[in-house]
């Protein structure tokens, strides 16, 4: 993967990570993907994975993205990926699926791409192989997309799924199932987690994705 320095004066993402003496990009990338994983209460604050010491798939990559756009490293991409997130994928979500009769929901998901090749720094041990062959559809977006046209651009792919492959629910009720998979992944993290230390729930495999947008 390329790197670069990280240079003064650039930008609010550069002086952060310069305050933490962090001063080029393969050591930001190891900082950002060792931080937990956790929602932020502010992702239109794109500090927010500094002042929360943690943050999701969008807040980590939004970083990301946004300290490169300061050093003038315009290659490092940010990307929206809708992939299938099924029992395979996680099997924590399959009574829910079986319940509803739904092979999958798709889910989005962001990460980064740098001169072809395609980086995840949402936990120490993501890889973008993990979803690769299940992907739908990617995008590229901006760091601060995150939100608004994050969610815009999954609902739509909603749409255009439910009517193309006749699922008999409506988007309000695909949501909800959504909803309640990744309650299903909460519940179990929430209990997985208080037998373990921070270190070993920020590795743990279960943890993929920004559960909720």
């Amino acid at each position: 993967m390329k790197n670069f320095t990280v240079h003064k004066n650039k930008g609010v993402i550069s002086e952060e990570f310069l305050n933490r003496n962090i001063s080029d990009f393969h050591t930001a990338c190891k900082f950002v993907t060792e931080l937990p994983y956790k929602r932020n209460a502010d992702k239109n604050n794109i500090k927010c994975i500094f002042d929360d010491l943690g943050g999701t798939c969008s807040t980590k990559h939004a970083t990301l993205r946004k300290l490169a756009l300061e050093n003038h490293q315009s290659d490092v991409i940010l990307i929206l990926g809708i992939f299938k997130m099924d029992a395979e994928y996680t099997f924590k979500i399959k009574n829910t699926l079986d319940k509803f009769s739904l092979n999958y929901i798709p889910e989005a998901h962001n990460y980064l791409k740098i001169n072809d090749e395609y980086f995840d720094f949402t936990k120490p041990n993501s890889e973008y192989s993990q979803f690769k062959n299940k992907l739908l559809v990617e995008k590229e977006i901006e760091y601060n997309e995150i939100m608004t046209e994050k969610v815009l651009f999954h609902k739509r792919f909603l749409e255009d799924w439910i009517s193309d492959e006749n699922v008999s629910y409506s988007l309000d009720e695909i949501w909800e199932i959504r909803e309640q998979c990744i309650r299903d992944l909460q519940k179990s993290d929430e209990t997985e987690i208080q037998n373990l230390s921070s270190v070993c729930f920020a590795n743990s495999p279960d943890v993929r994705d920004d559960y909720k947008l």
